[in-house]
């Protein structure tokens, strides 16, 4: 019987071209067209050993390996009394696609241990078309109720366009039955021994209809010590909410949707990004004197693998600039 492991294929593969340069040393004629057929069948069940393999990490092992990435955000400014605020961000969870309970409990779990002040949750708690719309909206109450475990009680939500073509509504109300401020082109303030800063959190803009001079209305916007930052789920909108005034307003914008390109291929780079995801891909960004961070996400959509590219979560401190 042919022993079919991939390290019996990778030492016979060496034995056939080592025979072959030995024939030619001693002058002997080989049989190229029996080497050929071993050389090429051993080639091929390397091949898809190794096809194997990859899927097998890209699915199982990275797609479940979350990574906690830590950023300082130098706020233009940010009052003192904000200085070493920690912010965590959760970004495209996608429940029931291919995000397990169990793995978002995890994600829960690792945000807990790291005791932020607020949590930030940048949208895409479902997925849309993949199953009925339904089944989608039960996957929505079941995403809300489990984040309800998130233990900082200072929770901010946004939608997605997921959960624009879901229901968003009912994501919204799923998610404010659980205890989160869900901000729909809306803005509150953040205080801190009676200095503040705002949030405002942006309706999604693939999908739904952002209104940045809702969000971030005249009177807010030129308070001196009083920062906006801004949750938006489309990091391309940044190009055209600094061309509108409420734009102008915003220090720091947070963002997810681009999974960080989720397969990323050596010398090729992201295999796919959505629409308004594909020039600010992941990480950093300074943009007109607005900063712009992208996080890479928790869930996937399409295909059940991330490759150089983990799951992520962000925790921010807050510095004052």
């Amino acid at each position: 019987m042919t022993d079919a492991r991939p390290g019996s294929i990778f030492q016979e593969l060496i034995v056939s071209f080592d025979t072959i340069e030995k024939m030619a040393v001693t002058g002997c004629s080989p049989d190229l067209h029996t080497i050929s057929k071993v050389t090429r069948r051993r080639f091929l069940k390397a091949t898809l050993w190794g096809a194997a393999g990859l899927a097998l990490y890209a699915g199982e092992v990275e797609r479940h390996w979350i990574a906690v990435v830590r950023q300082e955000i130098h706020v233009p400014g940010l009052a003192a009394a904000f200085d070493g605020m920690r912010i965590a961000q959760l970004s495209d969870l996608h429940m029931d696609e291919f995000s397990e309970p169990f793995f978002l409990r995890r994600a829960i779990d690792r945000v807990n241990e790291l005791k932020p002040d607020a949590v930030f949750l940048t949208g895409d708690y479902v997925t849309a078309g993949i199953t009925t719309r339904r089944f989608a909206e039960g996957s929505a109450w079941q995403c809300a109720n489990l984040l309800a475990a998130l233990a900082c009680r200072a929770r901010y939500a946004i939608l997605g366009n997921h959960d624009v073509l879901v229901n968003s509504g009912l994501v919204a109300e799923a998610l404010a039955d659980n205890g989160m401020t869900v901000l729909v082109n809306a803005c509150l303030p953040i205080e801190r021994a009676g200095a503040r800063f705002w949030l405002a959190g942006l309706d999604d803009a693939v999908e739904g209809r952002p209104r940045p001079e809702r969000a971030i209305p005249e009177a807010i916007r030129h308070i001196a010590n009083e920062p906006v930052i801004l949750l938006c789920h489309a990091p391309d909108y940044a190009d055209a909410l600094l061309e509108q005034p409420a734009g102008k307003a915003v220090a720091v914008m947070v963002s997810g949707h681009t999974h960080g390109g989720q397969v990323r291929l050596p010398l090729v780079g992201a295999m796919q990004l959505p629409a308004l995801g594909k020039r600010y891909v992941e990480g950093w960004f300074r943009l007109k004197g607005m900063q712009l961070y992208v996080n890479r996400g928790l869930g996937t959509v399409g295909v059940p693998f991330r490759f150089d590219c983990p799951p992520e979560i962000t925790l921010f401190t807050l510095r004052a600039a």
